[in-house]
Formats: structure tokens, sequence, C-alpha cells
């Protein structure tokens, strides 16, 4: 199986700008950046999304956004941070290897990171509501 462009990064066979980097993950500058400090934060190891994504690894790449986004707003003073993270060719993940983007917003730079939200259109009943709750719930005690 080949690896993925983030596995050749973090094993240095192809060249990125590293900010971080440690054990378990590697922290590096987008090689198409939507803004000043756009980074990237990827675990070492080749997971493909959030489902097969461990508590531990989980936890640990948290931490990791968090000091890098902390860096970033220390280095840039960004007005705002987008951290996105996609999951599956309909949500967007064009690399199939997990990965945070950490995207510094400022007001007076056009990034191009178009972001839309837009409320559900279907109202749904307090019944329904509650059919989605459970559902959900059941699973996380499973």
């Amino acid at each position: 199986m080949s690896k993925t462009i983030f596995e050749q990064i973090a094993e240095g066979d192809i060249p990125a700008n590293i900010v971080y980097e440690d054990d378990v993950c590697i922290a590096f500058m987008d090689a198409f950046p939507l803004s000043k400090g756009h980074t990237l934060v990827v675990p070492r190891k080749p997971i493909e999304n959030i489902y097969d994504l461990d508590e531990e690894t989980g936890a640990h790449l948290i931490k990791v956004v968090t000091k890098v986004a902390n860096a970033i707003k220390d280095a840039f003073s960004p007005e705002g941070l987008n951290v996105v993270q996609n999951n599956g060719a309909f949500a967007s993940q064009s690399v199939y290897h997990i990965h945070f983007h950490l995207i510094p917003r400022y007001k007076e730079e056009y990034d191009g990171f178009g972001y839309k939200w837009e409320q559900d259109e279907k109202k749904r009943s307090d019944e329904e509501k509650t059919e989605i709750e459970n559902a959900i719930r059941d699973r996380l005690d499973a």
C-alpha cells in the first residue's frame, strides 16, 4: 500500500515547513495556504479519519492543535482562527489521513476560505429530536 503524502512528510521523504513534531504527530505549513500561518496537524501513523482515531492519539492531537493555534495567535495576531477537520469525500476530505487545518483569519486579507453555515431547513418535532438524541446516546453507552 502506498504511503499518504502526510506519512511521506513525517518521514522526511517530502520537504515541508515543519513548525512542531513529536513521536505522535507533526505540524507543518499547508503547501497551498489559505492565509498566513495556515498549518496542518497530522498524526505520524496513518489513520484515515475521525472514525478510526483512537482516544489517546485524538487527545494528543487536540493538545498539539491548541499549542500550535496559540503560537499562530502570538506570532500573527489574527482576528480569528478556524480549525477544520473533514471526514470522507462528501465532507471535502481529499487526503485520507486525518488532519486538522488551523486557518488564521485576518480582517484585511481575503483568504478564499468560504464557510457556509445554514440551519437545517427541516423543522424537527420535539419527538424527533428526542429520537435522534436517544439514537446517539444509545451508541455512546455501547
